[in-house]
């Protein structure tokens, strides 16, 4: 991404002590890029910002998911007590278990769960780990079709080559390079813009669709698409009909109803500057403004003070 751009500014105490470099778009509900920061045409990793587009693959493959279990297919979960029984009923579903989960052992990403796990002496588990609901609606897409589970995560099987060729199809760009995703999974490859473009087709789908019922899915239940305390669902609940997912090394990606979409990465992967961009990126196409919208929700999803001595003396402040 040599073309990034400082979209973020490190103040503290009244002084720039650094930045966040990285890219941005916005496109129109007409499907036209809007405005850009640094390369949106450069070929990026979304990590799991993939995940929407990969749960529409899987639905046109046969899964038969709706409501909070496809949002917590397309999710990267915090590992709150509901995602776990969710992806235990995506497995029952398919007559399996926790033991086909093919996810490395973790705790949860979510500060409480983690520490309620660490002091019931709990080890880390692969359900724990926040990819383990697109896992299991992988393996449920399996069962459906006769699928061998023990090799679902080669980029060779039936169910990556389908997946591959749906989020080619929905990002409108050749999948390359492929790569590995920290869940262990095939990661997919897109642009800024391919990613958008992605977005824009879930929630402008017919009724009923595939694509459509994803989007339907997080509009519905933001808690089970990310989790009850993060920003993510803070942001969805804050847009009526949004939807919107982020990804490891500060990826992000977002639809809005009538199809504007947006779409970034932060060079350095700082999770921290994401959240901040995502809320200006949102101002400035003035979504803060319109009818039915949160605008005060909306911006305290981008406030990310920095302290001292416990007190705020900073803020990540963006540059547009």
């Amino acid at each position: 991404m040599a073309a990034s751009e400082i979209l973020v500014d490190i103040v503290r105490s009244g002084f720039v002590e650094g930045h966040h470099r990285g890219s941005v778009v916005a496109m129109t509900a007409a499907g036209e890029v809007d405005w850009s920061m640094g390369d949106a045409d450069a070929t990026i990793y979304p990590r799991s910002c993939n995940k929407p587009l990969q749960a529409a693959a899987m639905l046109r493959s046969g899964l038969d998911l709706d409501g909070e279990l496809l949002a917590l297919s397309s999710a990267s979960h915090s590992g709150e007590p509901f995602h776990l029984e969710g992806v235990r009923r995506i497995l029952a579903s398919a007559g399996l278990d926790d033991s086909a989960l093919q996810t490395p052992p973790d705790y949860p990403l979510d500060e409480h769960a983690r520490e309620d796990m660490v002091r019931a002496g709990v080890a880390r588990s692969p359900i724990a780990m926040n990819c383990s609901g697109k896992h299991a609606a992988m393996l449920a897409t399996c069962v459906m079709n006769g699928w061998p589970v023990e090799s679902y995560l080669s980029p060779h099987h039936p169910l990556q080559v389908a997946i591959s060729e749906t989020f080619s199809a929905l990002t409108g760009e050749p999948v390359a390079p492929v790569g590995v995703d920290g869940c262990g999974a095939p990661l997919f490859s897109a642009s800024l813009v391919g990613l958008a473009r992605g977005f824009r087709a879930l929630v402008l789908a017919p009724a009923g669709s595939p694509e459509r019922r994803v989007a339907d899915a997080f509009v519905e239940a933001p808690d089970y698409a990310s989790g009850s305390r993060r920003d993510e669902s803070a942001l969805l609940r804050a847009i009526p009909g949004a939807i919107g997912k982020a990804g490891a090394e500060a990826c992000y990606a977002l639809a809005l109803p009538d199809g504007r979409a947006l779409a970034l990465k932060i060079e350095d992967g700082g999770p921290r500057a994401r959240p901040v961009v995502t809320a200006a990126a949102l101002r400035r196409m003035g979504v803060d403004r319109e009818p039915g919208v949160d605008g005060q929700a909306l911006n305290a999803t981008g406030k990310a003070p920095l302290l001292g001595g416990g007190i705020a003396v900073g803020e990540l402040r963006p540059t547009f």
